[in-house]
């Protein structure tokens, strides 16, 4: 398709030549639209949550929602439902606790600086119509969140997080991010941290309960090389160290969900760094420092120098790919893509539409067998697809 005459309508469509896949474009105002997370509601509703402004890490990007209501067929106008205008509001998760209450958690960070990320909260008691007043949940600088809650089956919340640490007097460039998970006892009121063993470069930790009680993480790579999987056997206090499978990552993001027959489904970028002749420096190397209006540096050190790895930028996000496992994770037979490009990414640039990546997908599967999808497509609005897993399998 060409994404010049692509109508951000949000209207659901039967897609050319597949009567078994149904899409749509979610977008705001705003030029550029990224980081999408769904969520199915108990009365049939489908939300999606993610951010826009001008450009990421801008002090202009804020959190917006969506809604495709149960029978429906169009996606609401997309409302803002945070508004810090000294901070980057990003990554937003919404999570349904057991007690009806819906949660929306966000990062808010200092310009293009990860390092100065705290998460934020918001809760709704009306199915996200409306919203108490904003929280801090965590304020340690440079905590991320990507991936939802679970709960587990002793009824304490899971909340995979990972922190963006750098040396002092550089620029975060993602070289030392490691993950950790939060668990809390009370319903999010404290929490409690479990670090997971030599982490580094694996972030996005996303975690399912497998049918035996099993935790299973998979993580992005900074390294742009694999996912990476990691167990826990005792309700995530502890974690096995993250070992790389056969599916390749890009350094960009990736979300698993498991299906009502136990099956899990996975979408991400069936792409890594072999191969790829350019590189970036960094996520935010175009941002101006809102601070200091200096531009976010390089690296310092080059890998020769430091003997020590660094993160890898610029590889292509595309195509973005589905793949179903029947042996909870061990393997992926089936692998079908969802969208194929060039995946251009060394440029966030949204106002002149240079980006052509398809990326940070989100997953859910709803009691009506349906597999809903979303992405970031080309960083200008949010594409929706619902499928079946069957049309992956065929």
């Amino acid at each position: 398709m060409n994404h010049t005459s692509t109508v951000y309508d949000g209207k659901l469509k039967q897609a050319k030549n597949d009567v078994q896949r149904v899409e749509a474009y979610i977008s705001s105002n705003y030029v550029q639209n990224h980081a999408a997370n769904l969520l199915p509601l108990d009365n049939g509703d489908l939300l999606c949550v993610w951010f826009a402004g001008t450009q990421e890490g801008m002090s202009d990007i804020h959190i917006y929602i969506s809604r495709l209501n149960k029978g429906e067929t169009e996606w609401s106008k997309a409302e803002k439902i945070s508004n810090d205008p000294a901070r980057s509001e990003q990554n937003p998760i919404l999570f349904n606790a057991p007690d009806g209450k819906l949660w929306l958690l966000y990062t808010a960070q200092k310009s293009g600086n990860q390092d100065t990320a705290i998460i934020r909260y918001r809760i709704s008691e009306d199915n996200g119509y409306t919203w108490g007043p904003i929280e801090t949940l965590f304020d340690t600088p440079g905590t991320f969140i990507r991936q939802p809650i679970i709960v587990l089956d002793n009824g304490e919340w899971l909340l995979p997080i990972w922190y963006c640490y750098t040396s002092p007097g550089q620029k975060w460039t993602g070289d030392k991010d490691v993950s950790a998970v939060k668990i809390s006892k009370d319903q999010g009121k404290t929490w409690e941290e479990y670090e997971v063993p030599n982490s580094l470069g694996c972030v996005h930790m996303n975690i399912e309960k497998l049918h035996d009680g099993t935790l299973l993480a998979l993580f992005r790579s900074r390294w742009a090389d694999y996912i990476y999987r990691s167990y826990s056997y005792d309700s995530g206090r502890t974690w096995s160290e993250p070992q790389a499978t056969e599916l390749p990552n890009n350094n960009s993001s990736i979300q698993f969900t498991k299906l009502n027959n136990g099956h899990l489904a996975l979408v991400f970028n069936n792409m890594n760094a072999d191969n790829c002749t350019e590189r970036r420096t960094s996520l935010y190397d175009e941002i101006e420092d809102e601070e200091d209006d200096q531009m976010v540096s390089s690296y310092t050190d080059s890998e020769e120098e430091t003997g020590s790895r660094t993160a890898f930028w610029g590889a292509p996000r595309a195509p973005m790919t589905i793949a179903i496992s029947e042996d909870n994770g061990r393997t992926w037979p089936y692998v079908k893509n969802l969208e194929v490009g060039d995946g251009y990414a060394m440029t966030n640039n949204s106002k002149d539409k240079l980006n052509r990546e398809y990326s940070y997908p989100t997953i859910k599967q709803t009691s009506d067998g349906n597999i809903h999808i979303a992405f970031t497509y080309f960083r200008q609005a949010i594409k929706y697809v619902s499928i079946s897993e069957e049309w992956v399998k065929n």
